[in-house]
């Protein structure tokens, strides 16, 4: 039996489709369920305002999607500039003296300090000590909300 060059080229166009289907299963994010993330096995990501751990980002059985990051500032820095995007999100100050922009002004927080902000008002963080200033961050999407356009948010 002789393979003509329509045979291959079906048979390869086939495997690359098997295979990026394949590829795409393996990789979409699993439905989050119950779970410790221990702290030591976080891996700080260093970024130009501090350093950023990426616990976990993925839908729940009620949510489309959950996100959790930890991020430090270095003293003075900025997370990024007074933005919006369509989710809500909370802050825990972990660490540090920070300050939360919404409403047209800056609010200060220290540790253990709770920030809620909601998507829809400008808002952004800074951090206002003379050291390194971490906190928690948890988002979330609710069905039928689209994603914002690569906001990993504060």
């Amino acid at each position: 039996m002789s393979l003509t060059c329509r045979d291959l080229v079906v048979a390869l166009a086939t495997a690359s489709v098997v295979l990026a289907l394949g590829s795409h299963a393996r990789t979409a994010p699993s439905v989050l369920t119950s779970v410790v993330f221990e702290w030591s096995a976080m891996k700080a990501e260093p970024i130009e305002a501090g350093e950023v751990r990426h616990v976990f980002r993925n839908p729940t059985a009620t949510l489309d999607e959950l996100e959790c990051h930890i991020t430090t500032l270095k003293a003075g820095a900025k997370s990024h500039p007074p933005h919006v995007h369509a989710n809500e999100e909370v802050l825990i100050v972990r660490e540090g003296s920070v300050e939360a922009f919404y409403k047209g002004a800056w609010h200060p927080a220290g540790p253990g300090s709770v920030i809620f902000l909601t998507g829809t008002d400008p808002h952004g963080l800074r951090n206002a000590g003379t050291t390194a200033a971490t906190y928690h961050v948890l988002a979330w999407r609710s069905p039928g909300v689209k994603p914002a356009g690569g906001s990993k948010g504060d």
